[in-house]
């Protein structure tokens, strides 16, 4: 079964084409990024905008990289939610649109439960001897991080996802955002914070996030709170350091999101841990989750770092398995 999957939730026009919900025939995605740099954040109706003009380009790009027609489509898979609503209208009418004239299935998709399921995505000449999913069995734990959402999930299958912790306050990728801002590194601010944290070996500035005992939820204002009044008495000083800051608030951070994950994991008694979004791109994250997770025998599971950010190819691999209980 090949599906098109389309994906338009922030700022990204991404369009795909996956057999069988695993192999992915193509992957394409245009972003709007740099329009956004000089603004410190992503303005809804610039993305919108260059989603307009990318969308037809990108879809018609994705099909003839998938060495497939239209009349080879089983069905069209887009997100329905969450993102900006601008942006979706987009992706979601095109869909509509497509389906119709194709005269093919619409598979409307949770944005957030796609980034969990990049982790079984393949591409072409995978070795099956070596294939992680195979070592992913469900139930898991899905865990979220991105610049809109901290969230964790318990899976029985792929077509239930229950959620069962969140953040209270600023998602991750948004605090890595404020605080570069807050330290003038520029936009997006999680590769410059994850870039500049390796030049310090051991932070001596501690930071703590706001533990939430008793509750799988997460805090992150605190932490990006403290990193300003910080930097706001401290940076004349000769000894202020913007790299012992950067690393200071990414080891909490870090911290944060490795000990309530395993934690989660250990309560359900879950051994897989499926991670996703584009703080799943995050070295210090995916080092620290690794080995905390091999200590208490769970398999933890990033997907390769380009799944990570918005992409069609998750949209189409989660709608094969809505599709096929249908």
């Amino acid at each position: 079964m090949n599906i098109l999957g389309i994906e338009t939730s922030c700022d990204e026009t991404s369009a795909a084409v996956v057999s069988d919900g695993r192999l992915i025939l193509s992957n394409v995605v245009a972003s709007s990024l740099k329009d956004h740099q000089k603004y410190g954040g992503v303005i809804p109706e610039i993305a919108s905008r260059r989603q307009l003009e990318y969308i037809n380009i990108v879809v018609g790009k994705a099909l003839d990289g998938s060495r497939l027609n239209y009349s080879d489509i089983d069905a069209v898979a887009v997100t329905r939610s969450p993102g900006l609503i601008g942006s979706l209208l987009v992706g979601v009418s095109f869909a509509n649109a497509l389906s119709f004239a194709l005269g093919k299935p619409l598979i409307p998709v949770n944005h957030i439960q796609a980034h969990i399921y990049a982790n079984y995505l393949v591409g072409h000449g995978y070795d099956a001897s070596r294939d992680r999913s195979a070592c992913l069995p469900l139930p898991a734990v899905g865990l979220v991080v991105s610049g809109g959402h901290s969230s964790l999930f318990y899976i029985p299958d792929f077509r239930t996802f229950r959620l069962i912790g969140e953040t209270r306050d600023d998602a991750v990728g948004e605090a890595y955002d404020k605080v570069a801002r807050i330290l003038d590194l520029g936009y997006p601010g999680g590769p410059v914070i994850d870039k500049l944290a390796h030049t310090v070996r051991e932070p001596k500035l501690r930071f703590a996030c706001a533990p939430l005992a008793g509750t799988s939820d997460f805090s992150f204002s605190g932490v990006k709170t403290a990193v300003l009044y910080y930097s706001r008495a401290n940076s004349d000083k000769p000894d202020y350091s913007v790299a012992e800051v950067a690393a200071a608030f990414q080891t909490s951070v870090v911290n944060a999101i490795t000990e309530k994950s395993i934690e989660v994991c250990k309560r359900r008694k879950c051994h897989s841990l499926l991670i996703g979004g584009g703080v799943a791109a995050n070295s210090a994250l995916r080092s620290q989750l690794q080995s905390r997770a091999a200590k208490e025998g769970i398999v933890v599971s990033f997907p390769d770092l380009a799944l990570c950010m918005d992409n069609a190819a998750m949209i189409a691999g989660l709608a094969f398995h809505h599709y096929s209980h249908r």
